[in-house]
């Protein structure tokens, strides 16, 4: 029934453990636990944190015409995507992309991971699973392709932290077969037992398991996929095996301030149905050298190329705790005062501060002695005219009025990208 309330399979051991429920994308998910939002978002930081994202949507799409259709819809160069030569997507390694419109507006960001020649799991926000599937299903254009909704099957949670692989390495049935070569955006495993590929990972028990390298925090970490009816083990299991590495349960809020600190975006708030271009998120478009057109043909990409560039999207970091409105509720204004653009994100990361001119994280491998940051608002602007780097702004709503810089970049030191020989 559309409208109805969702529930995750987590959703009893949440209350019992004091999870502040509130409705996201139509689930009841946990906002935050007794802890409180701050500390899991520094337990993320400096130890590992667990996620229920098993309100996330997963499709299956496989067939003769499943390479030759993503590669059509999506904005990533399948041929072209794998660092560090731009090698094409291979089995067991994924890509993070977009799904557009005809005038390049996003339908929705998605995570795609190739399970074999023409087999793909389709990783995309909550509720998303039917438009996105309809949107496949409406450039068919011949191909032959089975697209399968699996989000009532699947299961899925995110360990995220720099404990996370000795976490994880606790409760997997051969963890040095698994682990050591795992790079950034690459899998192992299926969560379905009949798959050939379940035998890849496993639990101690034998319950398989699909691990991917990836996540929404900016920092080292595993997406955990699991068929549902093993969710529940999986996830006390884990957060038993992390109980001497710091792990606490996280909820929305500290994914929000952790994933915004990581300059990732929070699709239809900080990409929508809107151009997508002239963003930090340019780097899943196709450009070719010279950035005068794209190294592929895919939906938007006609519109993209005609846009004339009139908005623009940047992050910023404010100087203190203060935030104002998000997702277009408080409005940017330029030295003089007039208004300029709007906020689509504002949240705090409580783990950077300023030191002398510098940004600075708790993972900082060079920050300053004995230093404890009071944490800082930071978000992102849309804007109508170009913003140089440095520049200062002022944001308002109807409550206050702060100035921000805008940045390149905003959480430093992140660790997602790390060698797995440091994290073990």
């Amino acid at each position: 029934m559309q409208g109805e309330e969702r529930r995750t399979p987590l959703y009893g051991w949440h209350n019992s453990h004091g999870a502040n429920m509130g409705e996201f994308a139509g689930f009841q998910m946990p906002l935050w636990y007794p802890r409180g939002a701050k500390s899991e978002h520094l337990a993320v930081l400096a130890h590992a944190g667990l996620f229920d994202t098993s309100h996330m949507s997963v499709m299956a799409v496989r067939g003769a015409g499943a390479f030759e259709r993503l590669q059509f819809c999506l904005t990533r160069n399948l041929l072209a995507c794998l660092p560090p030569r731009n090698g094409p997507l291979e089995k067991g390694r994924s890509v993070y992309g977009l799904f557009l419109n005809e005038e390049g507006g996003s339908v929705d960001d998605a995570i795609v991971f190739k399970q074999a020649e023409n087999e793909f799991l389709v990783v995309v926000n909550a509720g998303m699973g039917p438009v996105v599937s309809a949107h496949l299903e409406a450039h068919r254009k011949g191909m032959p392709v089975e697209i399968l909704d699996l989000s009532a099957k699947v299961g899925k949670m995110d360990i995220q932290g720099p404990m996370a692989a000795r976490i994880l390495r606790k409760v997997l049935a051969d963890p040095e077969r698994v682990l050591p070569d795992m790079v950034y955006f690459s899998f192992k495993g299926h969560f379905d037992p009949s798959s050939p590929r379940s035998r890849e990972v496993a639990l101690a028990d034998g319950t398989p398991l699909l691990v991917s390298r990836t996540g929404y925090t900016g920092e080292f970490g595993f997406e955990i996929f699991v068929a549902v009816e093993n969710l529940v083990k999986v996830w006390e299991m884990l957060f038993d095996a992390g109980a001497d590495f710091g792990i606490l349960p996280c909820g929305l809020a500290a994914r929000d301030s952790l994933r915004v600190g990581a300059v990732l975006p929070l699709s239809h708030q900080d990409i929508g149905p809107w151009p997508f271009i002239h963003h930090p998120w340019e780097f899943v478009l196709p450009f070719n050298a010279d950035q005068t057109g794209f190294t592929k043909t895919f939906v938007g990409g006609e519109a993209l190329l005609k846009h004339a560039g009139t908005e623009y999207t940047y992050p910023f970091v404010g100087y203190d705790l203060r935030k104002v409105a998000d997702r277009g509720q408080a409005e940017v204004l330029d030295a003089s005062g007039t208004e300029i653009g709007a906020v689509l994100s504002c949240a705090t990361d409580m783990a950077i501060g300023w030191h002398e001119g510098r940004l600075c994280s708790i993972a900082s491998p060079n920050r300053p002695e004995g230093f404890t940051p009071t944490g800082l608002c930071c978000g992102f602007l849309r804007v109508r005219s170009r913003i140089e780097p440095g520049r200062v702004v002022e944001l308002r709503d109807n409550r206050r009025k702060i100035r921000v810089m805008v940045v390149k970049d905003i959480r430093p030191d992140r660790t997602a990208r790390r060698p797995m020989k440091e994290m073990l």
